[in-house]
């Protein structure tokens, strides 16, 4: 779909799923659970294969950490070879995918954690795998040890191993704790993870129709994990366990990527590093929002009323029921609020820093989210001065 701003083109793809690397890969015959690790029937290569001929851009098989040992648990008699070989495999079939089907970008990483005192997040880019299992030969199921649900540590790794990271299905409690709190802030966190879940469609459907009816919101934690002063945008997976990778529901993660640019690794990177995303429940459906030449996910400073402008388009003829725009002040850990039911409303925010983020309602009661805006909203009597405060 082209883009309302000439200088971007769109791309839409899921940014969660699991193989038979993992507890994924079920035949659509008998699926409607996880699978036993590694007893699925389809791995990476067929899960690249079939989200490519269903439409999608790109796919990540974001496979479990922790069952690279062919279990659920920890097995003592798991081989450290064949976790370290199976995970290089999937990155050698992500490449060879992408090497014979240029305009497809297939991706390979890990989903991190576990869900209680835990969390579940994506890792992506990463050439090894983490971990912090070991057999009974004192040897770690994994490349690099990260301690289980010590998630301070993980993103300082995180950020020294240069990969990114997503929220998959979070809690409001209990999960990504730091420092006591939930959803817990750090500066290391805020530098690798770039996206947060706000909806996905049911983990165990069988629908290739994109029919399926059971979805689950996420956006109030995406609110939190703002308000704790994450800049992070919002996306919308499917975590497919089946075989129908991106096929149960018309739900999508987008990206922006620079006219004339291909979709590849290293452009995917710089356009999430950029929080150049939205998420929609409607594959054929876009949010823009911007401020003059400022596009969703920049950081900049204002000085004076602040102009946003929200931009939608549909391929096939729905339209916008209800346009809102939302405000919060990062690090306040206070409550995101309505701050405007207009396409291009003019505000005037306090002195200070703030965020801002578009959802649209369709017709229909499909939604779209929009990356925010960040903004450091000058004092009276400041001013601006090319880039810089004075």
């Amino acid at each position: 779909m082209p883009s309302g701003d000439a200088r971007y083109a769109i791309h839409y793809g899921n940014l969660h799923s699991q193989t038979n690397h993992s507890d994924g890969g079920g035949d659509l015959s008998t699926c409607n659970n996880a699978e036993t690790p590694q007893a699925g029937t389809f791995g990476p290569s067929d899960a690249y294969a079939y989200a490519q001929a269903r439409g999608l851009d790109f796919l990540l098989a974001s496979e479990h950490n922790h069952m690279y040992d062919r279990s659920t648990g920890t097995n003592a008699n798991a081989s450290q070879q064949y976790a370290l070989n199976l995970y290089q495999s999937g990155l050698d079939a992500a490449a060879a995918y992408n090497t014979a089907h240029p305009g497809f970008l297939a991706l390979y990483g890990m989903e991190w954690g576990v869900t209680t005192n835990g969390g579940h997040l994506n890792i992506i880019g990463s050439e090894a795998l983490y971990g912090w299992e070991y057999n009974s030969s004192n040897q770690l199921i994994g490349s690099f040890y990260t301690p289980k649900s010590d998630y301070a540590a993980l993103y300082t790794f995180m950020r020294g191993q240069q990969v990114l990271g997503q929220f998959n299905h979070p809690a409001s409690s209990g999960q990504f704790v730091v420092d006591g709190n939930a959803v817990g802030y750090s500066a290391d966190g805020d530098e690798v993870m770039v996206l947060s879940e706000v909806l996905n469609s049911s983990a165990f459907s069988v629908a290739t129709d994109e029919s399926e009816i059971s979805r689950s919101s996420y956006e109030s934690v995406w609110k939190k994990a703002l308000e704790r002063g994450f800049h992070v945008a919002p996306a919308s997976n499917q975590d497919n366990h089946c075989a129908n990778w991106g096929a149960s529901y018309s739900n999508r993660t987008a990206v922006l990527i620079p006219q004339g640019q291909s979709l590849t690794n290293a452009s995917l990177r710089e356009a999430l590093q950029a929080r150049r995303v939205f998420a929609t429940m409607d594959k054929t459906a876009q949010i823009l929002f911007s401020s003059g030449e400022r596009l969703m996910g920049q950081r900049f400073a204002n000085d004076g009323a602040l102009n946003l402008r929200v931009d939608y388009a549909s391929t096939r003829g729905r339209t916008a029921s209800q346009v809102q725009i939302y405000e919060g002040v990062p690090g306040r850990n206070g409550t995101v609020t309505l701050a405007a039911s207009t396409a291009q409303p003019t505000l005037n925010p306090a002195a200070g820093e703030h965020f801002y983020y578009a959802k649209i309602t369709q017709d229909d009661g499909a939604l779209l989210w929009s990356a925010p805006l960040w903004v450091t909203q000058l004092a009276p009597g400041d001013r601006i001065f090319g880039s810089g405060f004075f």
